[in-house]
């Protein structure tokens, strides 16, 4: 049994273009038009799960797509530092953000480390072998980082290391308890999303 996931990564918000943690705002004019665009570029799927946050919801619905709300892949929790953007955040706190950015096991912000969300995007993802077919899930940036990190099995400063450019896609395959990786496609009306 093989089994497909593609993660696509929501479009573009006010918060992703100000480069911030993100704040629950809605995604903009000219990230709903683009997923709109790309609404017919997406294979068919089994089952799509969308994370629990507005940009996602939002995204999903511009992409015509329905699914069920995955409870198990929020993006990351960074706690008080919701909202607030990387730059405003080093200038408060710059050794609290030179050891969350330094140790993966670090949660200064009161939230949730990098590495609690690696092993939950881990265990999502071990539990998906067991669906036949593909899955889409649209998911947070981290999220996408996250199963990038388990699936080539890099060490967990890795996730640091990812950028997941708004509306991608990156699909994984997997059988046998092992996965592959196919690197993120750009979602448009041109550019479908070729099978993997």
């Amino acid at each position: 049994m093989t089994s497909r996931v593609t993660f696509i990564s929501p479009a573009m918000s006010s918060s992703l273009r100000g480069a911030r943690f993100d704040d629950g705002a809605s995604i903009d004019a000219d990230g709903e038009a683009r997923a709109h665009a790309a609404a017919g570029s997406l294979p068919a799927a089994a089952r799509v799960v969308i994370s629990p946050s507005v940009r996602c919801r939002e995204t999903a619905t511009a992409l015509g797509l329905r699914g069920a709300e995955a409870a198990e892949l929020p993006g990351l929790d960074v706690g008080r530092w919701r909202g607030l953007s990387l730059a405003e955040v080093g200038a408060e706190e710059p050794e609290a953000v030179a050891r969350w950015l330094a140790d993966p096991a670090c949660a200064p912000h009161g939230g949730e480390s990098a590495e609690e969300l690696l092993a939950r995007v881990a265990q999502w993802l071990d539990a998906s072998l067991e669906t036949e077919g593909r899955t889409l899930a649209v998911v947070e940036p981290e999220v996408v980082r996250a199963a990038v990190t388990y699936v080539l099995g890099a060490p967990p400063a890795a996730f640091w290391r990812l950028d997941v450019p708004p509306l991608t896609a990156t699909t994984i395959s997997g059988r046998s308890g092992r996965w592959n990786l196919g690197l993120g496609r750009p979602l448009g009306p041109a550019e479908a999303v070729a099978e993997s």
